[in-house]
């Protein structure tokens, strides 16, 4: 299967990439300092000297961020180091959104994620999914069950790390195609076959929806609560927004289900030797191994310490005593770090100290890289804040929509710069610099910027048009099954589809409702 990959895969196309990242590398490398330099020479009315020397500093990062001429974390980095040497801040305010307890949410989930992957309770899950007997040999029902295995363990381990896991199951499966059709006196080229762009499609776009479901399920969604806690001291809980994630992954993925099984249907009604390949895989995975019990017990105290909060606010009340002790007990942060803490302490093996996870694996499962950054937007974010930066930039956004601006023409603006900006870089660093903007210009205008900071979250996560918007793109697109114009044209559909029948709705109903 590795062999034909390879042969599948367009040299041609794998170096235009190359060309053009080299290229917006060394744009940004050159573009950057100067446009810094430009905005800082510039005299700027309505600013104070620390604002005006903080937005030439959120030039230059926010460019590089874009164009990644030195890696994204890093340039999180040079951002708060520029404003203490400018002195903007004073460098225990820069670096102190570093120890923000969002980033220990983040980390605890990496970690109890890490631990999943080590002990193969992912593939358990997954496995289990498309597994079940309702699934069969059915080309449509195994579209429908890769896809919601993939979205449901999106939404508590990596994207990356799920299309990385279900990647070769959907390779498998159409190799199984391949060789049915074959026995049947009809070659098939895996290449051109609309069924295995459909299924590969559905791997990555599945991995990035279901990242919508949890505050750790993606990083755009905690930048934003990390974000709305840092400048406007609004605290969403995980059990709040467990319950907008749900309605946006479930109509995002029936969208996407729609959209791709039309486009890409099979040409055949049942798949020999399917069940065969999944019922061999599950026989590998062999009984339950103390390590999978324990790294499911860890899981699962992680999500009932996290809704614990939702469900007592709706039997006592959202003033109960009980509940606010119970916060002060066990903030999200706090869950996250109990659940991965207890993977340290649950035995293997006593008499070898073997625990359920060890020290290399854990760290070797934490995205230093993504919390650098989470940690670097949320230090720019709030030094906007701090020195009025954010409020003036809201102020521009505001008077350029005519000065008064419906909530869902700010809403939909914001959104769909989240979206376009997402597909051309990173969708955290597009949530860095998108989401100060956002908050900024809904307090301007006298809204409340839950709205629009849930409403950019979830945009940012609809990046499906290009190889570089999200990872689980790259990672079928290198698989030479799914040419980048059937990449773009579904992608259009779903992204503006989802912005427009899912995203706005929430946003102006649901969450308008809950807060």
């Amino acid at each position: 299967m590795g062999e034909n990959l390879k042969k599948d895969i367009d040299p041609q196309e794998v170096n235009n990439d190359s060309r053009f990242d080299a290229k917006r590398r060394i744009i940004g490398a050159i573009c950057g300092p100067i446009c810094a330099f430009l905005v800082y020479i510039t005299p700027i009315s309505g600013l104070t000297p620390q604002a005006h020397t903080l937005l030439a500093v959120m030039t230059l990062v926010a460019l590089w961020w874009i164009t990644e001429p030195i890696p994204i974390p890093v340039t999180s980095l040079l951002g708060p180091t520029l404003c203490v040497v400018f002195g903007i801040v004073k460098m225990k305010e820069a670096f102190a959104a570093f120890a923000n307890p969002m980033i220990f949410l983040f980390m605890g989930g990496f970690i109890i994620a890490k631990a999943m992957m080590v002990n193969g309770l992912d593939k358990r899950i997954a496995y289990g999914i498309i597994s079940m007997k309702w699934v069969g040999d059915s080309p449509r029902k195994i579209f429908l069950a890769i896809g919601l295995a993939c979205m449901l363990c999106s939404g508590w381990i990596s994207n990356t790390a799920t299309a990385a896991m279900m990647f070769p199951i959907a390779l498998g499966l159409l190799e199984a195609i391949s060789e049915m059709m074959a026995a049947n006196g009809k070659t098939i080229n895996l290449r051109t076959y609309k069924y295995a762009t459909g299924l590969m499609l559905m791997t990555a776009y599945a991995c990035s929806i279901g990242g919508v479901l949890t505050p750790i399920g993606t990083p755009p969604n905690i930048i934003m609560l990390g974000f709305l806690n840092e400048m406007s001291n609004i605290h969403v809980s995980f059990f709040q927004w467990m319950v907008w994630g749900f309605v946006a992954m479930v109509a995002y993925f029936i969208i996407a289900y729609f959209v791709l099984s039309r486009m890409f249907p099979s040409d055949v009604e049942h798949i020999e030797g399917a069940q065969t390949f999944i019922g061999g895989k599950v026989k590998e995975l062999g009984r339950w191994t103390r390590a999978q019990k324990n790294t499911l017990i860890a899981f699962l105290v992680a999500v009932l310490l996290w809704v614990t909060p939702g469900v007592l606010s709706i039997v006592l009340g959202t003033e109960s005593e009980t509940l606010n002790q119970y916060n002060k007990l066990f903030p999200e942060a706090i869950a996250a770090m109990v659940g991965a803490l207890l993977l340290f302490f649950l035995p293997v093996d006593l008499k070898k100290g073997k625990m359920t996870l060890g020290w290399k694996e854990a760290m070797a499962g934490v995205e230093w890289g993504t919390l650098l950054l989470f940690g670097g937007g949320l230090a720019m974010g709030g030094m906007m804040y701090s020195t009025g930066l954010s409020g003036w930039i809201g102020d521009q956004i505001i008077a350029m929509m005519g000065g008064e601006p419906s909530q869902l023409i700010l809403v939909a603006v914001f959104c769909v710069m989240s979206l376009l900006l997402s597909e051309l870089t990173s969708h955290t660093a597009a949530t860095n610099m998108i989401g100060p903007l956002a908050i900024g210009a809904a307090v301007s205008a006298g809204y409340s910027p839950v709205p629009v900071a849930v409403g950019v979250a979830l945009s940012a996560s609809l990046g499906f048009m290009l190889p570089v918007s999200t990872p689980p793109n790259a990672i079928v697109y290198a698989s030479g099954y799914v040419p980048i114009t059937k990449m773009i044209k579904t992608g259009v559909y779903i992204d503006f589809i989802g912005i427009a029948l899912v995203t706005i709705p929430i946003v102006l109903y649901l969450v308008t409702l809950i807060i």
